[in-house]
This record gives structure tokens, C-alpha cells and sequence, in this order.
């Protein structure tokens, strides 16, 4: 269970970055619901001075000791490649996970995993302008330059800036479900869930605000129990099939499909979580019609079942039902 977090910020930390671990895991948000947790920002040397990317400097009031109980260690985007990192933090993130913990980096974070040796031989990710230069320097490493973060064996990795946001609230849902991320993510006025795998960027230019999908994405959300394929979605957006898709693509990274297996999977777990109702019920009303074909996602998706996922984390009463964001009163 993640309860502890310190985050270690190094020479010329990017002051965004540093702020995201900050607003996702050190704000106390049990007044509306949330997650609390005991949090710690540190550095290689307690009291000192760290300049950050802003202009600005900083003192950081614990040392390493801080991460040696932390459930999860978080390193932001720093001054790479010239900071170098000393020995010292490389053996902390190396304890850390060694001894079970989560590390998690943000941005060009993702360097001192590596020199720490926690890229060898898994998949992850980091800003896309880094990407090349991150591969190079680590070669037992997979890089893959077109997600927004990537979850490797207690090892998770962020691309830049918002994608942090979305590597951090990834973990506090796969830790703490998916009621405690749309709590957070509420908070911070984000959206709740972007997949690992959504693309860092895309080539083609956005449309006019006014010709978004936008409006269509809310209705989907409010209409996931109905039959959403392109065909429909397209006639819905008064576009030919083709172009739909490709407008699709380039406003959310994604195929509509893979967008609506993803958005049905979070629906189910907001039900396991705060409902009693039967898996068969569930899979009906977040659109996957059977209760073999929401298992097939959830393996596919979280690694688990529906009913195990419901045994850790539900928290509506036996018999009673909670109130489920996104769900139309019959």
C-alpha cells in the first residue's frame, strides 16, 4: 500500500516537475475524499542550497535518510547530463527498490535511474527531446520516446511535464484505485485517466477549439453501455469515417477503440469500487456486455481480475451503492 513518498530533488530541478510530485502526493486531501500521505522532499545534502531550472533557489530540509522507509521515491526532471549524481543518491534508489519500494521519475529523472542501474533491461520513457540521448547513454535499456510514461517492475518512468501528472496519478490508482486518482485529478482539475501508451505528441496540427472533439468525448463518457464504434461516432461528428478516425487520432493519441476499451475499464473499476453489484451487471453498464469480455480487459489492461480488484479496493458498504461520477439516472 502506497503511504509514504519522498521525492529527491537534485541540482537545477525543474521547478514543474518538482511541483507535480509535490501537488499529486503532499497535499493533505481528506476534507473532499482523498488520499493523505506521509511526505518528504530531500536531497543528497540536507540544508543546502539547490538551484533549480527557474532562476530560483531552494533549501531542502531532509537528507537521504528520508527515502530509506518511503513507499515510493520520486526523482523530477534535473539538470542532465552535465549535474552529475552523487554516489550516494544512486545507492538510495538502488536500496529502494531493492527493499520493495516504487521509484518513480519524472521528465529527464529518468538519467539517474540509469545511472543507478533501474534501466537495464526494462521499458521506459522520458521527454521525447531526451529520448535519443537516453537510449545512448543506457544501451541495456528500451526507450521508447512515443508514451507518456511506462511502468516496468516497480519502475515507472514519465515523459515531460503533464505526463508526470499522469505517471503519478497511474501509480495512485494502481495502489489506492481508481476513486482515490479521480479524487486527486479532481482537485488539480485534470483528467483522471491518459494511458502509459497515448502518444507524447502528434504531427498533425490541432483543429479550432470550436471543431474539437470535445464535446463528443464528454458524450461518449456519459454513453459508454452503448454501442460506440466509428460508424456511429462519425455520423454523431457529421464526418466521413475516415477522417473522424484520423481527427480522433490526432486530438487524443489513440485509436477511438483503444479510447473506449480504456474509458470502459475505468468505469468498471469506479463500479467494483464503489458499488456492490455483480460483475455481470458491471460489465453491462460500462459497455463490455459480458462478464468474460470485462475480464479479458481488466487482464489485458491492470493485470487482475474484476473480483480481485474488487476485494482491494472497494469501499462502498456490503448492499449499498455510492454515487458514480459519469453515471445517467435511470
Amino acid at each position: 500500500m502506497l503511504r509514504s513518498v519522498a521525492v529527491l530533488v537534485l541540482p537545477h530541478a525543474a521547478a514543474f516537475e518538482l511541483g507535480t510530485a509535490c501537488e499529486v502526493f503532499g497535499i493533505d486531501r481528506s476534507d473532499t475524499g482523498g488520499p493523505t500521505f506521509d511526505f518528504r522532499v530531500c536531497a543528497p545534502t540536507p540544508g543546502a542550497v539547490m538551484p533549480t531550472k527557474g532562476g530560483f533557489s531552494i533549501v531542502v530540509e531532509h537528507g537521504l535518510e528520508a527515502t530509506r522507509d518511503a513507499d515510493l521515491v520520486v526523482v523530477p526532471a534535473y539538470g542532465m547530463p552535465a549535474a552529475a549524481v552523487p554516489p550516494q543518491v544512486l545507492q538510495a534508489l538502488r536500496d529502494a527498490h531493492a527493499r520493495g519500494a516504487w521509484i518513480l521519475s519524472i521528465c529527464s529523472g529518468a538519467f539517474a535511474l540509469g545511472e543507478a542501474g533501474l534501466l537495464d533491461g526494462r521499458r521506459c520513457t522520458t521527454h521525447w527531446m531526451h529520448a535519443a540521448a537516453l537510449a545512448a547513454r543506457f544501451p541495456a535499456a528500451t526507450v521508447d520516446p512515443d508514451v507518456l510514461f511506462v511502468e516496468d517492475d516497480r519502475v515507472i518512468t514519465g515523459a515531460g511535464t503533464a505526463a508526470g501528472i499522469d505517471a503519478c496519478l497511474h501509480l495512485v490508482r494502481r495502489e489506492l484505485g481508481a476513486a482515490a486518482a479521480t479524487s486527486v485529478a479532481r482537485r488539480m482539475v485534470v483528467p483522471p485517466q491518459r494511458d502509459g501508451g497515448q502518444a507524447q505528441y502528434v504531427d498533425t496540427p490541432l483543429p479550432p477549439v470550436a471543431d474539437t472533439l470535445a464535446p463528443l468525448l464528454t458524450w461518449m463518457l456519459e454513453h459508454l453501455d452503448e454501442e460506440l464504434g466509428v460508424p456511429s461516432l462519425a455520423a454523431r461528428a457529421l464526418m466521413s469515417q475516415r477522417t473522424f478516425a484520423r481527427r480522433f487520432r490526432a486530438e487524443t493519441g489513440v485509436t477511438p477503440a483503444a479510447w473506449v476499451a480504456r474509458q470502459r475499464v475505468a468505469r468498471a473499476q469506479e463500479l467494483l469500487e464503489r458499488t456492490d453489484v455483480p460483475v455481470e451487471e458491471v460489465a453491462r453498464r460500462c459497455g463490455f456486455g459480458t462478464a468474460a469480455l470485462l475480464r479479458h480487459h481488466f487482464a489485458r489492461t491492470l493485470g487482475t481480475t474484476p473480483l480481485a480488484y474488487r476485494r482491494r479496493f472497494a469501499c462502498a458498504p456490503r448492499g449499498e451503492e455510492a454515487d458514480v461520477p459519469g453515471e445517467r439516472a435511470s
